[in-house]
């Protein structure tokens, strides 16, 4: 879990209990927008768009290093290669990077996806990736070739509340059948869709949210999805909680 404090760190909770286990340091972190973690390499990746780089931590030694972005980032993703994605809003690319921060390559995404806020990649090897903010028209989460210039299908469009709409959809999580959880944040929902982007229910309505849905996480093992939710006001953020649903 990140929160944003004086400190420089990151706390790490039991996942039956919820209780706090350790924290590590993540020394020279400016913000944090978002984190992913990776089995594989046993490490978490911290996205920090002041400083336009990756803090990668080992949870087992603790060392922290640095994978330079040189953008502005938003969100970030494992892919199953164990590559870690990296969704800059700004430029409209996804870079993905190894471990060790050698950037592999960058994709430009079409000039219609405005705001890209989050990007995952399937077995396919295509992205589905959510884009659209507050003062966008078009709001919506795409499902992008594999070098991202096509959109091949997409649900939502006009910005709104209606189902099959959407208000900031904000953060992605994908099940193993590569069904597609959104954070539709303004409208304080998650939505499940189908691997085509179809729509299927909604998971989460906002009678089960306190605040607004920031950040996704899917335990697929134990079919348990966690919900980072958090109140922003007076330009800070006030309140925040994680919730946990099974799906």
């Amino acid at each position: 879990m990140l929160k944003s404090k004086e400190r420089e760190e990151m706390e790490v909770y039991d996942v039956v209990t919820y209780r706090l286990v350790r924290c590590f340091d993540v020394p020279n972190a400016r913000q944090f927008s978002d984190m992913t973690s990776c089995g594989h390499y046993h490490c978490v990746y911290i996205a920090d768009p002041t400083v336009m780089c990756i803090h990668r931590v080992d949870v087992q030694g603790g060392a922290t290093t640095q994978l330079a972005v040189n953008d502005k980032l938003s969100r970030l993703s494992v892919t199953k290669a164990h590559n870690v994605l990296a969704t800059c809003p700004v430029v409209r690319k996804i870079k993905e990077f190894n471990t060790h921060g050698k950037l592999l390559r960058q994709l430009t995404l079409p000039d219609d996806v405005i705001n890209p806020c989050h990007a995952m990649q399937l077995t396919t090897g295509q992205f589905v990736v959510c884009h659209g903010g507050p003062h966008d028209r078009v709001n919506r989460v795409c499902l992008m070739s594999e070098d991202g210039h096509n959109i091949l299908h997409a649900h939502g469009g006009q910005r709104g509340s209606d189902l099959g709409q959407y208000d900031r959809p904000y953060h992605l999580a994908i099940d193993d059948n590569e069904f597609v959880f959104v954070a539709d944040f303004d409208n304080r929902r998650v939505t499940l869709l189908s691997p085509t982007l179809n729509y299927v229910r909604q998971v989460v309505s906002h009678y089960q949210l306190k605040w607004d849905p920031r950040r996704l996480h899917l335990d697929v093992q134990r079919r348990r999805l966690y919900v980072a939710e958090g109140e922003f006001l007076d330009s800070e953020h006030s309140k925040g909680r994680v919730v946990v649903f099974n799906v």
